[in-house]
């Protein structure tokens, strides 16, 4: 399926900084809760992620991420997820995480 242009920009992806991690254990599958600094314009978002193979909690704070911001939020269980935060599964299927090589603003937006 083929999209064109502007609907690639109709999803918002937006970079964030993780400020705080801890384990989801009311998840149905292994989770992380996740809260996200977007920056001034967006603010902190929370998210759940299915992340556990590859993260521990603590090492996640300070770590850039990208995530799509304009979504609808999600209830989870007790918890309601604000943005999808991206990954890649990898050769187990386990979620890795897509962040910039280097630092860049909170908020900044891919294009």
């Amino acid at each position: 399926m083929t999209i064109g242009f502007d609907d690639f920009e109709k999803v918002d992806i937006r970079v964030g900084t993780i400020t705080h991690a801890e384990p989801f254990p009311e998840a149905r599958k292994p989770a992380l809760k996740l809260r996200v600094d977007f920056g001034s314009e967006i603010g902190e978002k929370k998210s759940s992620a299915q992340i556990v193979a590859h993260y521990d909690p603590d090492a996640l704070i300070g770590r850039q991420v990208l995530a799509v911001v304009n979504f609808a939020p999600r209830q989870i269980g007790p918890f309601m997820s604000e943005v999808l935060v991206l990954g890649l599964a990898d050769a187990d299927g386990h979620v890795v995480l897509i962040g910039p090589e280097r630092p860049v603003p909170n908020g900044a937006r891919m294009h």
